[in-house]
C-alpha cells in the first residue's frame, strides 16, 4: 500500500526545526525532536491533529526539551535509541539499528548514526522518501563531533549517503547559509555547490527556509559527504588519504571557521 506523510516545519528557539508529521490513513501524528512543547501543541491543535508519537534522534536538550510536556498533554508514545534510555526523557519504545518502526501505515527504518553523540539514530521512511536525521547530517554540513570519533561519524554519514538520491533530508537546524560559506572554501571549483550557495543566499534574503534538502544534492555539494572524493582530498592537502582522515580535517576546519 502506498503511503505518504504530511510534514510540517515548526521553527523554534533560535534556529531549530521541529517536524510534525501525519500519516493520513491511520491518523497517526508524530513529532520529531521537540525542542519545546508549546509551539508544537499549538500547531497540532490548529490543524486538529492529535499527537500520538514523539521520535527522538538523540538526547540533546534542544531535541528532547518538550518530551514530557507533550506526553503529559497527549499521552503520546516516545521513541528513541535503546542505549540512551537514561538520557531521553519519558522514553517508552527503545529502538536499535536495523529496527523497523511502524507509524500507522508507514514504516521507518532505524539507522544508528553515532558521531555527533554516541547514541544518535536517524529514521528513514523509504517509501515516503523522508529522512529525519537530527544533527548527524545538515544541509551542506554535519553536526559537531561531541561524543563520537571521526571513524564513527564518517561511517554514519556513509550510511546515510547510501540512501536514494530522492530522499528529502529533514534535519533539525537552519544552518545552511553558514554551512555554504564554509563549503565553498573547500571545493572552490564545484559549480553545483557555487550555484547552490547563491540560491541559498537568495532564499534566506527572502526569509525562506532551506530545509528539507534533497539527499542527491547533498551528495554533490556537501563536503562532509565527500571525504572520499579526490577534489575534496586535494583541497585539504590530503590527496589519496583515508576518507576518515579527510573527514576529520574537514570537520576541524569547520570547527574553527569564522
Amino acid at each position: 500500500m502506498s503511503t505518504t506523510l504530511d510534514i510540517v516545519r515548526i521553527p523554534v528557539l533560535s534556529d531549530n526545526y521541529v517536524w510534525l508529521m501525519r500519516e493520513p490513513q491511520s491518523g497517526c501524528v508524530g513529532v520529531v525532536d521537540p525542542a519545546e512543547a508549546a509551539p508544537v501543541l499549538a500547531e497540532a491543535a490548529r490543524r486538529g491533529w492529535k499527537i500520538t508519537h514523539i521520535l527522538n534522534t538523540h538526547h540533546h536538550g534542544d531535541h528532547v526539551g518538550g518530551n514530557r510536556e507533550i506526553k503529559a498533554a497527549t499521552g503520546c508514545t516516545i521513541v528513541g535509541y535503546r542505549g540512551d534510555r537514561e538520557r531521553i526523557p519519558g522514553l517508552d519504545v527503545a529502538v536499535d539499528d536495523g529496527d523497523r518502526f511502524r507509524f500507522g501505515e508507514a514504516e521507518a527504518e532505524v539507522i544508528f548514526v553515532p558521531g555527533h553523540t554516541s547514541g544518535h539514530v536517524a529514521y528513514a521512511f523509504r517509501a515516503e522518501k523522508a529522512l529525519f536525521c537530527g544533527d548527524t547530517l545538515f544541509a551542506l554540513g554535519c553536526g559537531r563531533m561531541f561524543e563520537g570519533t571521526p571513524q564513527q561519524f564518517w561511517g554514519s554519514l556513509a550510511r546515510l549517503r547510501a540512501l536514494p538520491d530522492d530522499m528529502r533530508v529533514y534535519c533539525a537546524h537552519e544552518y545552511t547559509q553558514s554551512n555554504a560559506r564554509f563549503a565553498v572554501t573547500v571545493e572552490t571549483g564545484n559549480q553545483a555547490l557555487l550555484a547552490r550557495a547563491v540560491a541559498i543566499d537568495a532564499a534566506r534574503a527572502r526569509g525562506e527556509a532551506t530545509v528539507p534538502s534533497l539527499l542527491g544534492e547533498e551528495k554533490q555539494t556537501n563536503p562532509f559527504l565527500r571525504a572520499d572524493v579526490p577534489a575534496v582530498q586535494q583541497a585539504v592537502g590530503l590527496p589519496g588519504a583515508d576518507p576518515v582522515k579527510v573527514f576529520a580535517e574537514v570537520r576541524h576546519r569547520k570547527d574553527v571557521f569564522r
